[in-house]
């Protein structure tokens, strides 16, 4: 049974979902217009510089963070592309979990703010973020990781992709936070979960998915990865809830990378919404424990702490 506090988020969610999420186009629209006319900040909070090392750099013209521990060496790099539905910036929950990452996973974590749609789209993001990548893996000091939240779950399937059909070096493993996999969201999966989420519509998620797209068709696999090939994609870690419309398509992608010889990780945690990880509840600390352990193993050395 899903905890007291998850239910109670689920309350709030259910009433402010239109605010919280994407699920009303109406209110989508009017989020795109008001990024557009006043750009939310998006750098990390100050009390980050506590634990951790911030420091700033500018990769293509855009900025680029990197956050590592303060008091002891990184054991593996991560690149974490954070969600939004490609129309909002990185918010305080991403932070959150990119301090745990720094502090207790001892990881150093390359957090890219690239454009948001409908000025940034794949065509012109996606290159220069597989550049980003294949230096960030082909430098050899650490293990990296490619870890997302919604959309940018699917950005991180989609540099996998890239760089293996590049030649580049393959990231040692994803980690998929309730990834969103597929624009179109045709998946007769997606009609029984829809009244269940109360943070996500298709027809709203269309919408950012299609400026998103901009010149490119939804289905194209730098918009949709899970319409491209799965083979040859590393170990993947996905977690995903029962009141989630995305879910549909991340068994979907569990189904399909198993079937083409990939590894996958797949916790589905009933009775949780959209990105759940992100969340302060029991559930998300479980699954944050779970995640944090998949980084050693990557790394061949002990989590920082224990």
């Amino acid at each position: 049974m899903p905890s007291l506090s998850s239910r109670a988020l689920l309350l709030v969610a259910s009433a402010l979902g239109h605010k919280m999420g994407y699920r009303d186009l109406d209110e989508v629209r009017r989020k795109v217009e008001k990024q557009q006319r006043r750009p939310a900040a998006f750098g990390p909070p100050r009390r980050l510089d506590r634990h951790c090392r911030v420091t700033a750099h500018f990769r293509h013209g855009w900025p680029c963070y990197e956050v590592a521990p303060r008091d002891a060496a990184a054991r593996v790099q991560v690149l974490y592309l954070h969600g939004g539905a490609y129309i909002e910036e990185i918010g305080d929950n991403h932070w959150n979990l990119i301090e745990q990452l720094a502090t207790t996973g001892a990881a150093r974590v390359v957090v890219p703010v690239h454009p948001l749609a409908p000025r940034g789209t794949a065509s012109a993001v996606v290159p220069d973020l597989t550049a980003l990548a294949g230096r960030l893996t082909g430098d050899g000091e650490l293990p990296t990781v490619f870890m997302g939240d919604s959309a940018g779950g699917g950005l991180s399937v989609t540099l996998a992709q890239r760089l293996r059909d590049t030649g580049g070096t393959p990231p040692a493993e994803l980690v998929l936070i309730s990834p969103w996999l597929d624009a179109v969201l045709d998946n007769p999966g997606i009609e029984p979960l829809q009244p269940h989420d109360p943070m996500l519509g298709v027809e709203a998620l269309r919408y950012c998915g299609s400026l998103w797209a901009g010149e490119l068709d939804l289905a194209h696999p730098w918009v949709s990865p899970v319409r491209g090939s799965l083979a040859g994609l590393p170990r993947t870690t996905v977690f995903a809830g029962t009141r989630d419309i995305l879910t549909a398509d991340a068994r979907g992608f569990r189904d399909r990378a198993s079937a083409e010889g990939v590894d996958v990780d797949f916790t589905e945690e009933p009775g949780q919404i959209h990105v759940y990880p992100l969340w302060p509840t029991p559930e998300a600390h479980r699954a944050r424990r779970h995640l944090l352990a998949t980084l050693p193993a990557r790394a061949e050395a002990p989590l920082a702490g224990r």
